[in-house]
């Protein structure tokens, strides 16, 4: 049964049972005043709504991410709580009486027959006094309601996301009339991405209540009740320990990894930092706690993985180099002669150094500035625009969380918006510091590692996602996720070329010559963004191994200065440890070094 149609049920019931027992009523007091004299005390039906277990999230090798644990929460049933009792309810539960004036005015309007939670995860404590003060708390309860409990030292904060109480805004904007009232609802991450799955779908059970509010038992033995049905599980594509690792690798610094499965569009790994901690929202979150990570300078809830906007820097240059051959503006095999500076109008662009005339994976090995700068001119903005898209600019991913950018690809029409028109607004000289990947260029790690996994699988990608699959936790059914294949329409022999560079950055005489491997052969480009307002951004693509990639990396770091020093060292760790299965980092350091 549907969501609506156990909805349809469950009004449909209750308005029947209240003509039966106002039918029955008007019988005993007309017809049988005496039997109604003796059993007036079973004069009413107390709807009781049941909340089902949230579904559990495991990695990809079973490993328990995220659990349920109980928790009890008080609720009031409007037409039967005496206002006169507010100070006691007030005491009992520490809040403020304005508070719970508050709370109740919130449920003006609503069924008043039904408890509304007014807070929750309290203490046993409180539970065992109105058990004991019944008498004297009438319309007051309590209800045992899952919440999510962490088993695991992973984190994955920004993964996983979090739950909450509904806010009002969101109650009235809501089309079924679901959620009430203090229910929880996933509101970040893969909590509010698969919301609908992970909810299950409420239960109704319906007590009889003699006239001084106690229960007398269930309607009709239970046969009406409408058992509540758990959510479904989630089955990640999440490497929990590969995950940890790279969580440890960024710890202390600002930034955010993306690991992609070339293959599928799997995500191995996916880490933004700083983070926070998701015990914070399991059960009555703090008010002083979410004004701390709201207000923190360092950003704690913002995911860096999949919404900053910034450079690229020089990871970005295999963009215009496929934009070149599949236009057919530079063969494989031709030559731009690079100086080692670059004249535009009155500024002077400098370079690395002076590589003579150099072809394309030349110059991605030796990262040639002039090469580049000359490179997108020849294209021009609106093929660089273009191509930018094909391979996953401009536009959203498609992952499977809410928390995702469209970062920034600018255009003709952007710059023409912006600055007005070309020649008066705007000049090439703008889209001269584009083929470098800097300017107004603004890309997140996720972005850039579909790109990564792109170049390695030559034009083709599936949309990158979190979940594999579903489970029904009644019957152990295992539902796939599906997800789209893609080709970016550019020819895949012109991929081998940028390949072979890519190549060369870490195994030849490139910038990242520091992260070879002779267990794993990584290919990868290394980049630098500009930063105004502080030390350059630290970006780091790659992709091993290189003859059947399995791993397609991103790192960024911000205000860490050149992506061979920071960045790189970084990939290539986490790259050995997913591909080869070293235990932890401190094996990793004994075994390449500290860079």
């Amino acid at each position: 049964m549907d969501l609506s149609k156990r909805k349809n049920f469950y009004y449909i019931f209750s308005l029947v049972i209240v003509l039966v027992i106002s039918g029955r009523l008007i019988q005993l007091q007309v017809i049988n005043p005496e039997k109604f004299d003796k059993d007036a005390e079973r004069n009413s039906v107390k709807t009781i709504i049941t909340t089902p277990a949230r579904g559990l999230v495991f990695d990809r090798n079973g490993k328990l991410l995220v659990d349920n644990k109980p928790s009890y929460s008080v609720t009031i049933t409007k037409k039967e709580f005496d206002t006169a009792s507010i100070p006691v309810v007030c005491g009992l539960l520490g809040m403020e009486p304005d508070l719970l004036r508050s709370e109740l005015k919130k449920i003006e309007g609503t069924n008043r027959f039904i408890p509304t939670r007014i807070m929750r995860d309290v203490d046993f404590k409180v539970i065992s006094f109105i058990e004991e003060n019944r008498e004297i708390l009438k319309g007051i309860d309590y209800s045992v309601d899952p919440i999510r409990l962490y088993p695991t030292d992973f984190k994955g904060s920004h993964i996983i996301g979090y739950t909450k109480e509904i806010s009002e805004g969101m109650l009235k904007k809501q089309q079924n009339d679901y959620y009430k009232q203090g229910d929880l609802i996933g509101t970040t991450g893969l909590e509010a991405g698969y919301e609908n799955y992970l909810r299950g779908e409420k239960g109704f059970e319906f007590i009889l209540q003699d006239s001084k509010g106690r229960e007398v038992g269930p309607l009709n033995d239970g046969n009406n009740d409408v058992k509540a049905i758990s959510g479904y599980d989630l089955i990640l594509s999440v490497d929990a320990d590969v995950q940890k690792f790279a969580e440890k690798l960024l710890e202390g610094r600002t930034g955010g990894i993306v690991a992609i499965d070339p293959q599928n569009g799997e995500i191995i790994c996916m880490v933004s930092k700083p983070d926070y901690d998701l015990n914070h929202f399991s059960g009555k979150l703090s008010p002083q706690i979410w004004t701390m990570l709201n207000t923190d300078k360092n950003k704690p809830l913002f995911n860096r993985a999949t919404q900053t906007r910034y450079p690229p820097g020089s990871t970005y240059k295999m963009v215009s180099a496929l934009a070149a051959l599949q236009d057919g503006i530079l063969k494989t095999n031709s030559t731009i002669p690079c100086e080692g500076s670059f004249r535009f109008g009155d500024r002077v662009f400098g370079d690395h150094g002076a590589y003579g005339s150099i072809t394309i994976p030349t110059a991605i090995e030796h990262s040639s500035n002039v090469f580049f700068y000359k490179l997108v001119l020849r294209i021009g903005l609106d093929s660089w625009n273009k191509y930018g898209q094909m391979l996953g600019f401009g536009n959203k991913t498609g992952i499977d969380i809410p928390e995702e950018t469209t970062g920034l690809l600018p255009s003709t029409e952007y710059y023409n918006k912006r600055y007005g028109p070309k020649g008066r607004g705007w000049t090439d000289g703008f889209v001269v510091s584009l083929g470098i990947g800097q300017g107004e260029l603004g890309v997140s790690p996720l972005q850039m590692a579909l790109y990564t996994s792109i170049l390695a699988n030559s034009g083709t990608f599936l949309q990158p996602h979190l979940v594999r699959s579903l489970k029904n936790p009644a019957t152990g059914e295992l539902i796939p996720v599906q997800y789209k294949r893609h080709e970016v329409g550019i020819d895949k022999d012109y991929f081998k070329t940028i390949q072979k560079g890519m190549y060369l950055v870490v195994n030849g005489n490139g910038t990242a010559r520091s992260v070879k491997s002779s267990e794993v052969m990584i290919a990868g480009k290394t980049g630098t963004a500009q930063n105004p307002h502080g030390q350059d951004h630290s970006w780091f693509i790659a992709y091993a191994p290189y003859d059947d990639p399995k791993i397609a990396i991103c790192v960024m770091v911000e205000n860490a200065g050149f992506g061979a020093t920071v960045a790189a060292p970084i990939a290539q760790r986490i790259i050995l440890r997913y591909l080869l299965g070293l235990q932890d980092e401190s094996e990793v350091k004994d075994s390449f070094g500290e860079r």
